[in-house]
């Protein structure tokens, strides 16, 4: 008797798990993203003495639990995903400010996954030439010499530069801090950025670019993918600021390129447009995107 209800309800269970498992792998999915946007380039100074700021992270937005999104905000809401087609892009790192004058950097472009938009990274500020505002802001150089701001629940201000002294610039901001601001001969470290672990380990993200020293300073520093030392490049996906140029032959740094990290069941599938590059990577129960680059801003994923 106790065999015979037992082995009834085995077979019961088999079939409510058999009904059950027909639903396995069916949209909607649950997602969780990293949407980081392109640095703001550094700005470039001409004469060696009022010296350039530096470059604003990108945007910096995500709803992985647990963490921060950018500018001090918590983790985005979640996000839960239908079938169907969705925008992709990554944006690139603005270039720094040209050599051979005064010059401003440029901002970076914006990233986008979906529905979810981070905003480019601001320029550098250089002499008469005001830091641009962005994602994170750009560091303040000379006359004016105020940081740009950043934008809420993405980044932080840039610093300020020094004036008069010895016209030391302002740090770019990061996605986690706001860019220093320089005193009388130190220029402004670049704001920090914002870790996270989507991808299964703990990585630094958008973080500010460096102000530029002038013949009588010293340099800021920067991390989290921000650029440091006179005229340096930011490190490519990781979507930092670039560092400003000290009379440079090379001009101000140009910013980190963005990133966008999405993460989906293994159930699900997605399919990219020709214009995507693209690694993914399984982390538990999940499929990890990780998208370094996109050809247009007409790309996308299919996800089924």
């Amino acid at each position: 008797m106790a065999v015979t209800s037992m082995a009834n309800s085995s077979i019961t269970d088999f079939a409510k798990f058999n009904r059950m498992s027909t639903t396995f792998g069916v949209p909607p999915f649950a997602c969780t993203y990293l949407v980081v946007a392109g640095g703001g380039g550094g700005a470039n100074d001409a004469s060696g003495i009022r010296s350039p700021g530096g470059g604003g992270a990108g945007g910096y937005r995500a709803n992985v639990s647990g963490e921060d999104s950018g500018g001090g905000a918590s983790a985005e809401a979640a996000l839960v995903l239908v079938a169907g087609i969705y925008s992709i892009i990554v944006g690139g790192g603005g270039a720094g400010g040209a050599s051979g004058a005064y010059n401003r950097g440029v901002s970076g472009s914006g990233s986008t996954f979906g529905a979810v938009t981070s905003t480019g990274g601001g320029g550098g500020g250089a002499q008469n030439l005001a830091a641009t505002s962005g994602g994170s802001g750009g560091g303040g150089g000379n006359l004016p010499s105020t940081g740009a701001a950043g934008l809420s629940g993405q980044g932080f201000a840039g610093g300020n530069g020094f004036d008069p002294g010895n016209y030391p610039s302002g740090g770019g901001g990061g996605a986690g801090g706001v860019g220093s601001n320089a005193t009388t001969n130190v220029a402004g470290n670049g704001g920090a950025g914002v870790s996270s672990s989507i991808t299964g380990s703990s990585v630094g993200r958008a973080g500010g670019g460096a102000g530029a020293r002038t013949n009588n300073n010293t340099s800021g520093t920067a991390s989290d993918g921000g650029a440091s030392g006179v005229g340096a490049s930011a490190t490519a996906n990781l979507g930092g600021g670039g560092a400003g140029g000290e009379n440079s032959s090379s001009g101000g740094g140009a910013g980190g390129s963005g990133v966008v990290i999405f993460t989906l069941p293994t159930q699900a599938t997605a399919t990219f447009s020709a214009g995507v590059t693209q690694t993914s990577a399984t982390v538990g129960v999940n499929k990890v995107y990780t998208v370094t680059a996109t050809s247009t801003t007409s790309e996308t994923v299919t996800i089924s």
